[in-house]
């Protein structure tokens, strides 16, 4: 039975209950994750009509596909958000989420990624690799998880199987090694050569591809076929020792044998099996289930997650994917549900979460009831008694938890790794139409930042306005659609605007003294702190270097960073949040009876204040990555337009009879660059566009900025 190889372990972790743990064997929690218009969900649907799940084929251009539920999905014909289902397979239980590909929603990738213990990337065949693919890509680096790959769209005009896989190494550094071989090109794309097996698949270019036959190998593609097949053994011998020495003796190898060296070597991340088809042609589809339950890793091949202690910082526990185990579980999605309430999706690490119990969340050290379990099927519902080591599903009810919060046993305190969430780049000034409507927004926009973390809405400090904040145009419209329509509210929407950030040149030094009294009680501390300036995208340092004799609690240290944190939300220049920043404790006085947590807090926040009023701030502007593909008769015209707008051209390269424009330019200049685009391309261009950094605004552009702010 395909995946039957799956059942060694290879964290060489030993279980208290080994027949308990048997089903973990035979699961597999995977990620479908790509660029935009790759085709993950359209793979997807036809992964759940062919395993039985569905018993209709849903299309993304006809707005039913299973996955994409919201009406803004439907709508537009794009995944937003990660969904969540299962399916069986060749007696597997196999765990999808099917994540976004635009890059506004890249946050909805990494969390999804955080929880996944394997993935499988979809390729478009004839683009190969594109921008948000190598973005994917890095967060499955980040996180180790395992994947293969799967080259979609080979019906398509252009598409080139070699190419991409080729794209693949050079751009991704992927060990990649093909398993399969397309037969026919384009049109004439009818099935593919499986090189292990030896043989070939051929659909019927009509029906649902539900049935498929085997041949032998197109004689035309023989040699090719060999030379793959060469290079594959070549590269998985070297997990396996006695393939190794079937391999220098030229004996012929058995085909299970190869599929085991190949899951070592996929496991390890250091062999990428990459597979083809056309999903919508509904080709290929069943063979990539063959390898996600052959190559991709149970729970039990997963190295037990460490967390930290919660009363111990330092000190390090193992959650062990066990069912005896104390429960340590990660909520990583929180989502909304009309009839349910608050849907939190946790992924279960160690123990098994049962109806009834109470479970401690670490973060505010308070318990949370579990009150109902379910197993999604994107929208809908199943509901279950338990969730058990290795298990992704969601909890109806809990009222506090949040996303990257753990929730684990209330003996055993544990703290798992959380996920971190990119600062959004853009904003929109949002304001009820009514007092009426006031409280309703509110509400709104609270349930709308618990969903979503790349969601941030703030209080401008010079206008009083409410900004709701995004990570690109497109998810602050999907935003502002759903606070209106989802959540009914009646609300004026401003232009989006640039979330600018601020820094300073060169170190300085702050002072801040609060001695005052509050509620018949005074209150002092003195804080003197320094601020220096870090490398590009460091984000936010702090560092105690008070010395011993004069060292502070611990809890009057995190009330200093705090104080610090919160006065950078505000700099001096334009009022916008600071960054890259490293923040010193040098100097603290304090007093017995009169020092207090609140004292420091205002105190460290008067310091920074201080130091910055000092220093020469400097304005920064989010800079964006753009590929730009357009015909070269209009490479000119395309060039022009970037140059005004302050666009630097990295590469150009040629493709196909296109050009591939590869530049970056500020965010400022690129609203409504699309059909600007068009315009200048007589609508034969296409681009995509992802956040790269934050840079220093020119000194004369910073000037018109705060000119129109009236600084």
């Amino acid at each position: 039975m395909p995946g039957s190889n799956g059942c060694e372990n290879l964290t060489g972790m030993k279980s208290s209950s080994p027949q308990k743990l048997q089903d973990l064997i035979f699961t597999r929690n995977i990620g479908i994750m790509a660029h935009i218009d790759a085709g993950k969900t359209t793979t997807t649907e036809r992964i759940l009509y062919y395993s039985g799940r569905s018993h209709k084929m849903g299309e993304v251009h006809h707005g039913d596909a299973t996955m994409d539920w919201m009406v803004q999905e439907q709508e537009r014909g794009i995944t937003i958000t990660s969904a969540a289902t299962s399916c069986e397979w060749n007696s597997h239980r196999i765990n999808i989420i099917d994540t976004p590909g635009h890059v506004d929603f890249t946050v909805e990738v990494e969390r999804s990624l955080r929880v996944l213990d394997g993935a499988v990337a979809v390729f478009d065949g004839v683009n190969g690799v594109e921008p948000q693919t190598e973005t994917v890509w890095r967060q499955a680096d980040k996180y180790r998880v395992p994947r293969i790959c799967f080259i979609n769209k080979m019906d398509r005009v252009g598409a080139d199987f070699g190419a991409s896989l080729e794209s693949m190494r050079e751009k991704l550094q992927a060990q990649a090694v093909a398993i399969q071989l397309p037969i026919g090109r384009e049109e004439n794309f009818i099935g593919l050569v499986d090189l292990i097996e030896w043989k070939a698949l051929v659909w019927p270019s009509e029906g649902l591809g539900d049935r498929f036959e085997e041949r032998d190998i197109p004689a035309d593609l023989e040699e090719e076929a060999r030379s793959l097949r060469e290079f594959l053994i070549e590269k998985v011998a070297e997990f396996d020792e006695s393939l190794m020495e079937k391999y220098i003796e030229g004996q012929a190898m058995e085909a299970s044998e190869i599929r085991q060296a190949l899951r070592r070597g996929t496991l390890a991340m250091e062999v990428i099996p990459v597979l083809c088809g056309a999903s919508f042609r509904n080709k290929g589809v069943q063979p990539l289930l063959d390898a996600v339950v052959d190559y991709l890793p149970s729970p039990l091949d997963i190295p037990p997650v460490e967390a930290r202690d919660a009363e111990k910082e330092d000190k390090a526990i193992v959650c062990k994917t066990d069912f005896d185990e104390p429960v340590a579980a990660l909520a990583f999605k929180i989502a909304a549900d009309l009839f349910a309430g608050s849907l939190t999706y946790v992924r279960v690490y160690s123990g098994v979460i049962r109806q009834g119990m109470a479970l401690l969340n670490t973060r505010l050290h308070k318990k949370e009831r579990i009150q109902r379990l379910v197993k999604m099927h994107a929208n809908s519902r199943e509901e279950i008694q338990e969730l058990k080591a290795g298990d992704i599903g969601a909890v109806i009810g809990l009222k506090l938890t949040a996303t990257g919060d753990t929730l684990c046993d209330v003996k055993r305190p544990v703290v798992l790794e959380s996920i971190e969430f990119p600062d959004p780049v853009i904003s929109v000034a949002i304001e009820a139409k009514s007092a009426a409507d006031q409280d309703k927004m509110v509400q709104a926009l609270d349930r709308l930042q618990m969903e979503d973390p790349s969601c941030r809405v703030r209080t401008d400090s010079e206008t009083g306005q409410l900004l709701l904040s995004g990570m690109g145009e497109l998810h602050l419209e999907i935003l502002v659609d759903r606070l209106l329509r989802e959540h009914k509210v009646k609300a004026n929407v401003g232009q989006p605007q640039v979330s600018y950030r601020e820094t300073i040149e060169a170190p300085v030094y702050g002072e801040g003294l609060f001695e005052r009294e509050v509620g018949g009680q005074m209150q002092f501390a003195r804080v003197l702190l320094e601020i220096s300036p870090l490398e590009n995208g460091a984000g936010w340092r702090f560092e105690n270097q008070l010395p011993v004799d004069g060292a502070l609690s611990r809890e009057f240290l995190r009330s200093v960073e705090k104080g610090a944190l919160d006065a950078a939300e505000v700099g001096f220049l334009g009022g916008y949040q600071m960054v890259d920043l490293q923040v010193t404790l040098k100097e603290v006085t304090q007093r017995d009876q009169e020092s207090t947590e609140m004292a420091f807090k205002v105190a460290a926040g008067m310091a920074f204040r201080d130091g910055v009023k000092k220093a020469k701030s400097l304005l920064l502007e989010p800079i964006f990555a753009l590929e730009i593909l357009t015909p070269d008769e209009f490479m000119g015209n395309v060039i022009g337009d970037l140059n005004s707008r302050r666009g630097k051209i990295h590469s150009m390269t040629p493709k196909g009879g296109l050009q591939v424009i590869r530049a970056e330019a500020p965010l400022m200049t690129l609203f409504g660059y699309a059909t600007d685009l068009r315009s200048v391309s007589q609508g034969r261009a296409s681009f995509s566009m992802e956040f790269k950094q934050y840079m220093v605004v020119p000194p004369k552009v910073e000037a018109e900025i705060l000119a129109k702010m009236g600084r």
